[in-house]
C-alpha cells in the first residue's frame, strides 16, 4: 500500500505540496490541542472529581487571547444562591 503511494506521487508531483500542507495543517492542529488540554485550566478531561469547575478560575486573570478593559465585579444574585447551595 505505502508503494502504491508512493508511485502515485512520482506519476502526480503537484500532489506533493497538497499533501504537505494537509500534514502540516492536522500536525498543528493536534500540537494545539495538546498544549490547550495541558495548559488552560478551563479544558476539563475529568467532569467527576470537579462537578463545577469554573469557580475555580481566578476571575482577574483573563481567559482570552485579548482583554480589553476587563473589569470583574461579583454578581449579588449569584453570591447569595452560591452561599444558599453550599
Amino acid at each position: 500500500m505505502f508503494g502504491g503511494f508512493l508511485q502515485m506521487l512520482k506519476k502526480r508531483k503537484e500532489l506533493i505540496p497538497l499533501i504537505g500542507i494537509v500534514g502540516c495543517a492536522a500536525a498543528g492542529a493536534t500540537a494545539t490541542s495538546i498544549y490547550f488540554l495541558l495548559t488552560k485550566p478551563d479544558v476539563i478531561l475529568n467532569k467527576t472529581s470537579n462537578p463545577e469547575p469554573w469557580e475555580t478560575l481566578d476571575p482577574s486573570k483573563p481567559q482570552k487571547l485579548i482583554t480589553i478593559n476587563q473589569q470583574w465585579k461579583p454578581v449579588e444574585e449569584l453570591e447569595l444562591v452560591k452561599k444558599l447551595t453550599k
